[in-house]
This record gives C-alpha cells, sequence and structure tokens, in this order.
C-alpha cells in the first residue's frame, strides 16, 4: 500500500554529495524508469505505464532533484512532474504538439519573436530534468543551430533589427549549454549596440543546483547587459537545501530573479502549496512573476486545471500575500502582443 505523506520518508541520495561538478550530477541523472521506481520504493505496476509514456518522452532525473521526494509516496508532487505515466498516450481533444505557436514564429535558425522589444533564441534541445507537461517535448530541436557559427543568421537577423533590446536564452534549457560556449554567444550579443538585457529561462537552478556556479555568476554579471534570471518552480518541496543556496547566491550576486509556476493538477492545485511556494521564494529574494495556465501540449492533459479554479487559488492569494508575492495568472495565446492575463470575466 502506498504511504501516506506524512508517513512517507526522504529517500537516501548520499551519493550526490560526491558529484563535485554539474557535469557530475548529469552523468549521474536517473535515465531509466525502472531505477526511478526502485530508488522510490514504488510498486512494481507503475513500470509497464512509465516505460510506454517514455518511449516517447524519455525519463531525466538529476539525483539532487531525486533527494526532495519522498520513497513510498506515489503521488509526491515532485514525483509526479517527472514520472511517466499511461495517461500520457491518451488523445485528447485541444491538446497539440504545437501548444504556443513555436514553428509559426521561428524567423529565422534557433530564433523565435513573438513579442515586440524581444526575440527568444533556442539553444539547445537537451534539458536536465523532463517535466512531464513540457510544452515543448515535441519541438523539433535537431533543426536548430549547434555550433556558434550555425548561429550566424539569427545574430544577423537580431542585429538587424533595432526594435530589439532584450535577448531570452532558452531551449531546452540553456544552462545545459558549457560556460565557453555560453560566454561566447553572449559575447556575440553584447556586440550588438542596441541590446540592453539577457534574460535566461531555466530550470537548471532549481533541478540541477550546482549548475549555478562561480564561472556563471561573474560571466553574467560582468556581462554589459543586464542580467535576468527567471527560474521554473512548482512546489514549495522544491526549494530546500541546494536548490535554496542556489537562489539566495543568484539573488545576492545582483541579478534580478524571477521564478515562473505552471498550475498542475496534482502538483499544486491548492492555496496552501501555492502560497507555501510564494513565500519560500519571497522569502529568498526571488519574485514570483507568472502562474501559467497550462499549454495544451499533447500528452499533458492529465495535468490540467480548470481556469476557474485558477482564478479562486489567485483571488485567495491576494487576501493572503503582499502584493509582491502574487504571480500573475497567464497563459499563452497565438495572437496576444504578450501573455495573456487571465481574469473574472
Amino acid at each position: 500500500m502506498t504511504k501516506s505523506l506524512s508517513e512517507s520518508t526522504p529517500i537516501d541520495c548520499s551519493d550526490v554529495a560526491t558529484e563535485s561538478t554539474w557535469h557530475d550530477s548529469l552523468a549521474h541523472a536517473i535515465r531509466d524508469p525502472g531505477e526511478l521506481l526502485q530508488r522510490l520504493d514504488l510498486p512494481e505496476s507503475l513500470l509497464a505505464p512509465a516505460r510506454a509514456a517514455s518511449i516517447q518522452f524519455p525519463v531525466m532525473v538529476p539525483k539532487s532533484y531525486l533527494n526532495r521526494m519522498q520513497r513510498g509516496n506515489a503521488h509526491d508532487p515532485l514525483l509526479r512532474q517527472v514520472l511517466p505515466l499511461g495517461e500520457e498516450l491518451l488523445e485528447v481533444s485541444g491538446f497539440v504538439e504545437d501548444a504556443v505557436n513555436d514553428f509559426e514564429s521561428r524567423t529565422a535558425p534557433g530564433l523565435l519573436t513573438k513579442y515586440a522589444g524581444r526575440a527568444l533564441m533556442i539553444l539547445t534541445g537537451a534539458c536536465a530534468v523532463h517535466c512531464r507537461y513540457c510544452f515543448r517535448r515535441h519541438y523539433p530541436y535537431g533543426n536548430e543551430p549547434r555550433r556558434l557559427d550555425d548561429w550566424e543568421p539569427a545574430l544577423t537577423a537580431i542585429g538587424a533589427d533595432e526594435t530589439i533590446h532584450e535577448v531570452l536564452l532558452s531551449g531546452g534549457d540553456p544552462l545545459m549549454i558549457p560556460d565557453r560556449r555560453l560566454s561566447e554567444l553572449i559575447s556575440r550579443l553584447e556586440s550588438i549596440p542596441h541590446l540592453r538585457r539577457l534574460r535566461i529561462h531555466s530550470r537548471l537552478p532549481i533541478v540541477l543546483p550546482n549548475r549555478v556556479s562561480d564561472d556563471l555568476i561573474e560571466r553574467l554579471i560582468s556581462s554589459r547587459l543586464t542580467p535576468i534570471m527567471v527560474v521554473h518552480a512548482n512546489h514549495p518541496n522544491e526549494i530546500v537545501d541546494d536548490c535554496a543556496a542556489a537562489l539566495r547566491t543568484l539573488v545576492r550576486s545582483g541579478i534580478s530573479t524571477l521564478n515562473q509556476t505552471v498550475l498542475l493538477r496534482g502538483v499544486n492545485d491548492s492555496i496552501e502549496i501555492l502560497a507555501q511556494l510564494s513565500e519560500r521564494l519571497i522569502d529568498l529574494g526571488v519574485i514570483p512573476y507568472y502562474l501559467h495556465q497550462l499549454d495544451r501540449v499533447r500528452g499533458a492533459a492529465h495535468f490540467e486545471v480548470d481556469p476557474s479554479i485558477g482564478l479562486s487559488l489567485i483571488d485567495e492569494l491576494r487576501r493572503r500575500l503582499p502584493g509582491y508575492a502574487v504571480p500573475e495568472y497567464v497563459r499563452e495565446e497565438a495572437g496576444w502582443p504578450s501573455k495573456r492575463p487571465m481574469r473574472n470575466e
């Protein structure tokens, strides 16, 4: 019988301490559903659907993240984000491969332009964790640049458009790029006179915290471009120990650090969890930025929360927390000039 949350105990991941660099941590990440279930003492009945779903979208879980889950709890909110389920294989009306119209926004290899004044570069398809609700789980990353020379068309396009003041580095996860290559790309962006800001959207400070290295911090704060880090945490149990330390390091280095959360059924669709998440972020100096309505990507329908519930949760957050601790509830919708705010109508 699956234990309740209160009866569950943390797993032993003492081998995390032997992973001296983020590259080591990545090399030791769990990539097999069977190993994931075994380490968490979960029933074998979960294995067959997990293996079937992982054929389309593989498992990837760093041991630091695993260490924050609870043994014996099949409903652990962190596990739910990374464990493949049979529901991913169901065809659900309205859930499609390109849920946010990325394909139509591609203006050069690796370059997406959706909103005024900003351009987004997809640096890599690699991630340190495979979130089961990922809106780019079907993205054709193989068609995008890999070497620095391959980025010339995108850099030329950015350089030719003086209305672009900010570049977003995305993926996959842009911090999967080694420091040397990342620094070279930043240098190229710094050479474009009209660029002012560099925004990095990354899950790594949450799931692979030792990626927040002294070298990375130094490169960002030494740039002529103002750095902004947008991290992605969905549950307060993620923001503990080495993750909390990494976020505090970012904040104390002077890098503006914001958090985006996706509203997920069975993970954070309760006022208690969202309030704890916001307060834990604020205590570390991280600003709750967006609460996203789930992007309707094929394979993620089981995570969807009705927007009316999301609106009620935001209303309650406003009653409980100061305004700066309440994220804006939004969804991405084709044709809008920004993220679309979710409002009671």
